[in-house]
């Protein structure tokens, strides 16, 4: 595409997330939502008058890994109440590594004895469908339990495990995509494991490091505009140092970075200053996650459903079924050794708000077009992020109100 046309697809996309907001409030869905339903309708338009929209399948891998993934990454480890992550860090922890790892386990299981296909669907296919499908992003969920008024723990404990699996699926998926195209059939827990230690404690490093360097850097110059723009360029300088310099996760370097920095920029700024960078990536990460949801809904075929309905439903099933395990199950056997363990009912609403969203869609849009079986994963996850975002979604307040939880503690 020549710059012209990359500019006016810019504009275009922006219209569009510009568009969606009002219409979500009238029609009452989640903006989300109404942001894939957006992007669908518009490239429908577009193909009809004749309009070549220039999005292409092949295109993905490079656009989201390496300008939306460090924008989405950096913004909500940035933006993240510090404080109660760290009161809350033993069970966020749990589970995004020991819960993610159950639930893209259990979901490739369901998704390859499901589908039982192991030609067209191999055991490494399951495997990327797993990793993509345990990314949750809580985000239209999170907002709207702020407004109920739900306990602020269960809020940060669904944004901190969406933080950390979100930077641990993204790894995981890297490591299983590596396979798949070196065409190495040999997969093994312990090698996965290994592999994924080294790779994540060299991008935690790599990020700590940077952060530190920026942190001391923003200090020296002293200026809340300049502040602004190194969060910018730390967000890309921390991942493609990680990935390019030092072969390591450019995720994890990036979480890393973010929650470093903003740690040593709210402790050195005026309050002004914090929450003029901090309104900064709240327009960065609007716009990051409002085009990835656009573009998801160009993307969108109807030969999808018409061709892959049972692989959604079967995905659809596999995930929550796994959800419901690894997030029980790691709740209640942490809640034995803890003081203040994390209420029954405040789990039930992490299973059925732990959505698919923005990062799940990166990944399953990145997938190389040279594997057999690309089509197959972004359809189940296409599927699987629809229900997260159409029903869902909308129905959280619902279970809200079922189980009482609104105003009931704010611990």
């Amino acid at each position: 595409m020549s710059i012209e046309h990359v500019t006016a697809a810019l504009v275009v996309l922006l219209l569009l997330a510009f568009i969606a907001e009002p219409i979500s409030r009238i029609v009452r869905l989640p903006y989300s939502s109404v942001l894939v339903i957006t992007g669908y309708v518009a490239s429908e338009l577009a193909v009809m008058s004749g309009i070549d929209t220039g999005i292409r399948a092949e295109n993905f891998h490079d656009l989201i890994f390496y300008v939306f993934i460090p924008l989405l990454v950096f913004e909500s480890a940035y933006k993240i109440n510090k404080k109660l992550l760290l009161e809350n860090i033993v069970p966020i922890i749990i589970l995004a590594v020991i819960g993610l790892f159950l639930t893209a386990s259990l979901t490739a299981l369901g998704l390859y004895y499901g589908i039982a296909h192991p030609v067209g669907f191999p055991l490494i296919a399951a495997l990327l469908a797993g990793a993509i499908l345990a990314a949750t992003d809580p985000v239209a969920v999170v907002a709207r339990l702020r407004k109920i008024g739900v306990p602020e723990r269960l809020s940060v404990l669904l944004e901190g495990e969406s933080l950390f699996n979100d930077a641990t699926a993204i790894v995981l998926f890297g490591l299983f995509i590596s396979m798949a195209l070196s065409l190495e059939s040999d997969v093994t827990t312990s090698g996965v494991i290994v592999e994924f230690l080294k790779i994540s404690v060299g991008g935690l490093a790599t990020g700590l490091v940077t952060g530190l360097a920026a942190g001391l850097a923003s200090k020296i110059i002293n200026n809340t505009l300049m502040a602004g723009v190194l969060t910018l360029i730390v967000a890309y300088g921390s991942y493609l140092l990680a990935e390019e310099l030092f072969e390591v996760s450019g995720v994890m370097s990036t979480l890393a970075a973010a929650i470093v920095m903003s740690v040593l920029l709210k402790k050195e700024s005026s309050e002004n200053a914090v929450v003029k960078i901090e309104y900064l990536w709240d327009v960065i990460g609007h716009i990051a996650n409002a085009i990835v949801f656009i573009i998801m809904g160009v993307t969108i075929t109807l030969a999808m459903f018409e061709e892959r309905w049972l692989a959604m439903l079967i995905a659809i099933g596999a995930v929550l079924i796994a959800r419901a395990i690894s997030t029980y199950g790691s709740l209640s056997l942490l809640g034995l050794f803890q003081k203040k363990p994390v209420d029954l009912r405040c789990q039930t609403v992490m299973v059925w708000g732990g959505l698919r969203g923005a990062v799940a869609l990166a990944l399953a849009l990145s997938i190389p077009v040279t594997l057999d079986y690309w089509w197959t994963i972004q359809s189940i996850a296409f599927g699987v992020v629809l229900f997260s975002l159409f029903i869902q979604a909308p129905t959280i307040r619902l279970l809200v109100d079922k189980l009482g939880i609104h105003g009931y503690s704010k611990k």
